[in-house]
């Protein structure tokens, strides 16, 4: 178990974000959880200048999980446009559906509850819990983990991710009120974000640095386990994967066998994009050979 920092480190970082939070619009005080909960499956895996002008286009044109649920889910993949993992545009269509269905068109607050949802896991149940309703669970991304791995653990870069161990160094740290979590939560991940980065730490800046047990060790290079590093895009599946759903966005009508094999010249590596899309739920196969977004 980490040991906690001093006493005052919350305190420090939660009075440093009041004034250094980027003005973020799912952080405005009169976003529904709704719209909260829109931005935690944007921002998985994809940067927040890309996800800021979606996320907005999509709160005006359905500002409830109602107005998202009554429409088909080929509307919710195309606007999800270029933001990536285009999976998780159904999900979120799905999850609202199940909102409609199960808890009169709410999003609900309670963990369990949350988790039952389509698409969402530990992460984005603890998110929404936390940042939509104030609940005292720890949050914990990829920036937060550095965070906690430089100024907690003195090390250079976290630990490949381990769900119970990221939970625990949180939790260790996290204030006891509700309010307090809350805001260190987001401290934690703004920090990480925008002055402990990975490459380029502006240490001179960082309102923790004099606690920070990476600056006292002298700023030692990591040398423990490292995450697998994933595979070149260009050329790959997910490029192949990505050109038809561009496609199939655009056409708003079925794309035919013939307009699918322009796209890519290794055929086999075409069929198996599709076929990929088809088994994931992203595309519809039909009779005819011709392919389009689903409607459910």
């Amino acid at each position: 178990m980490p040991r906690p920092l001093e006493p005052d480190l919350a305190g420090t970082l939660n009075d440093w974000f009041a004034d250094a939070a980027r003005p973020l619009p799912w952080r405005a005080a009169d976003v529904s959880p709704w719209a909260v909960f829109v931005s935690e499956f944007m921002l998985q895996q994809t940067q927040v200048a890309r996800v800021a002008p979606r996320w907005e286009a999509w709160i005006e044109r359905w500002p409830t999980p109602a107005a998202l649920a009554a429409e088909p889910a080929s509307e919710a993949v195309r606007a999800w446009d270029r933001l990536g993992y285009p999976r998780r545009a159904l999900w979120l269509h799905r999850a609202a559906v199940e909102m409609v269905e199960r808890h009169d068109g709410q999003v609900p607050a309670e963990l369990d509850e949350l988790l039952a949802l389509q698409g969402v896991g530990p992460y984005t149940a603890r998110a929404v819990a936390a940042f939509a309703f104030g609940r005292r669970h720890p949050v914990v991304d990829t920036n937060t983990r550095r965070v906690l791995a430089r100024a907690v653990a003195g090390q250079a870069e976290p630990a490949p991710p381990s769900t119970a161990r990221d939970l625990a160094a949180m939790s260790a740290q996290l204030p006891e009120s509700d309010a307090a979590a809350r805001v260190f939560n987001a401290a934690a991940m703004e920090l990480g974000a925008t002055i402990c980065t990975a490459r380029s730490p502006r240490c001179d800046e960082c309102p923790v640095a004099a606690s920070c047990e990476w600056r006292r060790a002298g700023y030692p290079p990591y040398d423990g386990p490292r995450k697998r590093t994933q595979a070149r895009f260009e050329g790959s599946d997910r490029q192949v994967r990505g050109l038809v759903m561009r496609e199939l966005r655009a056409a708003h009508r079925p794309v035919a066998s013939g307009e699918l094999a322009a796209l890519w010249t290794d055929a086999s590596q075409l069929a198996r994009a599709v076929d990929g899309l088809v088994a994931d739920g992203l595309a519809v196969a039909r009779p005819d050979g011709a392919l389009e977004l689903p409607e459910t």
